[in-house]
């Protein structure tokens, strides 16, 4: 039987994804498109939020209890542009931080899967 490893240990597990979330949300709250959508947001809850929940989607443990991803944005009004900016932060910050290309095209695919449940109709 062949084990194969999960993209969090591949990426580096807990440790990687808190400096690429870290670094991810700099980018994104310096982009003058999606900034406005963080302004009442608690970033420190965000970003914990976001390592768990990337930690499930990428195969690591399951720690997310937040809402699935149609309920956490519904109501946002988040269109095809906010999205395609997001995951293209997503990509340029996983190459910053030496993820292998290989991988990425796997995060980023699992990212666009989830577009129909974050952009708003």
């Amino acid at each position: 039987m062949v084990k194969t490893t999960a993209l969090y240990d591949t990426i580096g597990g807990k440790a990687a994804l808190l400096v690429v979330v870290d670094e991810f949300y700099q980018r994104v709250l310096a982009d003058p498109l999606l900034s406005p959508m963080f302004v009442h947001t608690d970033m420190a809850k965000q970003r914990a939020h976001q390592v768990a929940f990337l930690s499930v989607a990428l195969g690591g443990p399951n720690v997310y209890q937040g809402r699935d991803m149609q309920q956490a944005h519904a109501g946002l009004g988040i269109s095809t542009q906010h999205f395609l900016a997001v995951v293209g932060h997503l990509q340029a910050t996983l190459s910053w931080a030496g993820v292998g290309p290989v991988e990425i095209d796997k995060i980023i695919d699992a990212a666009a899967g989830l577009q129909d449940d974050i952009v708003s109709a």
